[in-house]
């Protein structure tokens, strides 16, 4: 499922831009540029937990390095809070799951882990 998310609000971040956001307004060509760019390791991360899912106990090290990327936008996520407040209500849940559900997951698959 989470996946699927990353999947679908990555392309559609690559090819439709920051109007995708909650709230999403007009932005200049600097950050409608990051914005894509950035999409679209969110829509790479997505395709590689697909490829994984079926081999989740064999795959550790690229679920790990994957997981553990969204761990580490969660922390550049509470930057962002610290430097600028509080985003929209969907990106405070995108901070629990990035936060919370990622690092269960990662906990998970190393009780799993067959490698």
């Amino acid at each position: 499922m989470l996946a699927t998310v990353a999947v679908a609000s990555g392309l559609a971040g690559m090819l439709f831009g920051p109007v995708t956001l909650p709230d999403g307004e007009a932005v200049n060509a600097t950050v409608d540029s990051e914005y894509r760019f950035t999409n679209a390791f969110w829509f790479t991360a997505g395709l590689v937990a697909w490829w994984a899912v079926p081999r989740v106990e064999k795959v550790t090290t690229v679920l790990r390095v994957t997981l553990g990327a969204v761990v580490l936008g969660g922390f550049a996520r509470l930057m962002a809070v610290a430097a600028s407040g509080w985003p929209h209500f969907v990106f405070r849940i995108a901070l629990v799951v990035e936060l919370v559900v990622v690092p269960i997951l990662l906990w998970w698959q190393s009780r799993i882990r067959t490698d």
